[in-house]
């Protein structure tokens, strides 16, 4: 293996290290990057080992509706086989961007109170310390009519 081909995986090994959760995003407009979905999640399989990541499956630009190449059922399926939720989001509109951050957060938070994620010795995924009761985003205090329609 070259040079070339080391570098970008220190650098995958060190980006996953002490990950708990992740956005997985693919583009909607883009069939070769949902068809990436299951190499990337096999990779990262290989650089958190023995840990987990929990992923929330992110289908981007849902505002180019009408240039969509990956159905919404195609992505749900996906997803649920790999027992991951499923978010369809637009960074131009802000349509469920920040939700799907909070989505991960409150999956890892369930996971962590149900103790299917704990806190180990010699990771640092998970710290000890203040836990909100309540998240809170910026989205449902300013209650934007703004919705995705897909």
């Amino acid at each position: 293996m070259s040079k070339k081909h080391l570098v970008p995986r220190s650098i995958t090994r060190a980006y996953y290290r002490n990950s708990v959760g992740g956005l997985l995003l693919f583009d909607i407009t883009n069939r070769r990057s949902f068809q990436n979905v299951h190499e990337w999640l096999e990779e990262t399989k290989v650089h958190v080992q023995p840990y987990q990541i929990v992923f929330v499956l992110v289908g981007h630009k849902c505002d180019l509706d009408t240039q969509r190449q990956v159905t919404r059922h195609e992505a749900e399926k996906l997803a649920a086989a790999y027992g991951m939720k499923y978010i369809e989001t637009s960074a131009r509109d802000a349509i469920n961007v920040e939700k799907a951050f909070t989505d991960l957060t409150r999956d890892i938070y369930e996971l962590v109170k149900r103790g299917e994620i704990s806190i180990q010795e010699g990771w640092e995924g998970v710290k000890s310390g203040f836990v909100p009761n309540v998240v809170h985003s910026s989205e449902e205090v300013v209650k934007s009519d703004r919705r995705c329609l897909c």
